[in-house]
């Protein structure tokens, strides 16, 4: 069954090629020029996947991805971001709003691509462990991708969770941003190791209601993080 790409970009030049060298990889591509459309594009087609321009007009490609990402229903749609904004900073706001991937204006087609099917490789990847696992105050359901903390929810985007999840089933275990980027994300990430940095930083704020859960995942320096294998 073919997948289908939303692409949003107010310029029509940037959408043609886009589709064109995605329809010829098989892809089915749907367009959407602006932020509202986006949403409603979204929740009414339920794309495989959402290739984002940043400066979109009505609303931004931030808040669009913020809103997809809050939503239940549209969170585990991938998103990579794409913008002729190179700054770090607008990086690190794409990333810390939920998005899958970064990709700068001007760009290869054929980089796209790769990333494209990187990110569905890792979506279609089949559930690591089932159930449910308690540690301390914290409640994580595997096969519903939610999290309680203290019996409240903890949003978390669906990278956060693949974070969590992997250093709560590898306790006491070193796993470098090498080995997080590659399972996470399903593919080098070009040597950029501070996208795990980012995600990293951002779970461990929205773990900080219990400041112990939040201090188990352990800054390695020079190598990448680790799980506390008990918190008293």
């Amino acid at each position: 069954m073919e997948k289908k790409i939303l692409v949003v970009d107010d310029e029509a030049n940037i959408r043609e090629l886009v589709r064109f060298n995605l329809e010829k990889e098989g892809f089915s591509v749907i367009e959407a020029v602006d932020g509202v459309t986006a949403i409603n594009t979204v929740r009414t087609e339920k794309p495989d996947l959402v290739v984002l321009d940043l400066m979109l007009p009505a609303l931004d490609g931030l808040e669009v991805c913020r809103v997809l990402k809050k939503d239940v229903a549209t969170s585990g749609i991938p998103v990579i971001m794409l913008t002729a904004k190179g700054e770090e900073i607008d990086k690190v706001l794409g990333l810390e709003m939920g998005a899958d991937d970064y990709l700068t204006k001007p760009f290869s087609p054929r980089e796209l691509l790769a990333r494209i099917k990187a990110v569905l490789r890792r979506v279609k990847r089949e559930p690591g462990v089932e159930g449910e696992l308690a540690i301390g105050n914290l409640r994580i359901n595997f096969a519903h991708y939610g999290a309680t903390l203290s019996g409240e929810r903890v949003e978390l985007t669906p990278k956060e969770f693949e974070l969590l999840k992997l250093f709560v089933t590898n306790t006491g275990k070193v796993l470098t941003r090498d080995y997080l980027l590659e399972k996470i994300w399903g593919y080098e990430y070009f040597g950029d190791t501070r996208t795990v940095d980012v995600h990293v930083r951002h779970l461990r704020s929205k773990l900080e209601k219990d400041p112990q859960l939040a201090e188990a995942i352990e800054t390695v320096r020079g190598v990448g993080y680790r799980f506390k294998e008990t918190i008293a």
